[in-house]
């Protein structure tokens, strides 16, 4: 179970000693794998040494044959590990690999961005507290990266490229479109012009909602897509039934029919007001 090379999680010359039930695992990860309970890796104290197995507290060099247990460590976390440039972010309370400088925390989404997104990105308060909406585990802990979408939800990168993979495109928690749909807009534009509707369906229009900015309005139906005015986004959910528009010939036999009724409504009045005169 433990060697100097550590475990598939870390590179690390110890074990830790589970402050829950006493036992000795490599890391956290090894010991929630096998037991029914989580290890708190805050309250981890003690650690044996893979070489010369003596247990000791918790600290960078064996105090004993002075081996290292792993060229980082974090006395908050104890995280052992080699160098990736980790740094421990107090606010998100957990260390991450850095370097530092490339990373900055965001007070309202209460995370740790890259510094391409300062002021760059839509902040969602506490996101990463939120589990990941596609396979449901945690993300603010999670060893896998994150990613952030437009609309500033996250996902694990994983997930993310799984949804890539197979052509979804919308924020699972808001539908907001994951990412740049421009071009993908402009083919559909494409087939509809070139895919007319049948004669029966063509001026009838629908009520939608946009997914992208939001907006509602009413556009011509067509059943590869119905395009918002307002952000030329095909990301958009229907609103009710068809709006059907009556066809010119439709349309013209019904003023006939209109004028008919009209004509004997005219004729049913004078013969009342002739009938009513005295003689």
């Amino acid at each position: 179970m433990a060697s100097p090379a550590g475990c598939e999680h870390y590179v690390r010359s110890c074990l830790l000693k589970a402050p829950c039930c006493g036992k000795l695992y490599v890391c956290r990860l090894c010991h929630d794998a096998e037991e029914n309970h989580q290890m708190d890796r805050f309250k981890v104290r003690e650690v044996q040494c893979s070489e010369c197995q003596m247990v000791q507290q918790a600290q960078q060099t064996c105090e004993q044959c002075h081996v290292q247990f792993g060229e980082y460590y974090c006395d908050i976390c104890h995280l052992f590990d080699k160098d990736k440039k980790q740094y421990h972010c107090q606010p998100c309370g957990i260390c991450r690999i850095g370097p530092r400088e490339k990373y900055f925390h965001c007070e309202k989404c209460n995370l740790c961005l890259a510094q391409d997104l300062r002021g760059n990105h839509k902040c969602v308060e506490n996101v990463s507290r939120q589990n990941c909406p596609v396979c449901m585990e945690d993300i603010h802990t999670s060893r896998i990266g994150a990613h952030v979408l437009p609309c500033g939800h996250l996902l694990h990168k994983t997930c993310f490229d799984d949804m890539v993979r197979t052509g979804a495109y919308r924020c699972p928690l808001c539908m907001h479109s994951a990412w740049d749909m421009e071009d993908h807009w402009d083919q559909i534009d494409k087939e509809i012009a070139q895919s007319p509707m049948p004669t029966e369906y063509q001026g009838a229009t629908v009520r939608i909602i946009c997914n992208d900015c939001q907006a509602h309005c009413t556009v011509p139906f067509h059943v590869l897509g119905m395009k918002c005015t307002g952000c030329g986004s095909y990301n958009t959910a229907q609103d009710g039934g068809l709006i059907q528009q009556p066809q010119p010939q439709q349309a013209e036999a019904q003023q006939d029919t209109e004028n008919e009724a009209e004509t004997d409504t005219e004729l049913e009045q004078q013969d009342q007001h002739e009938s009513a005169m005295p003689h």
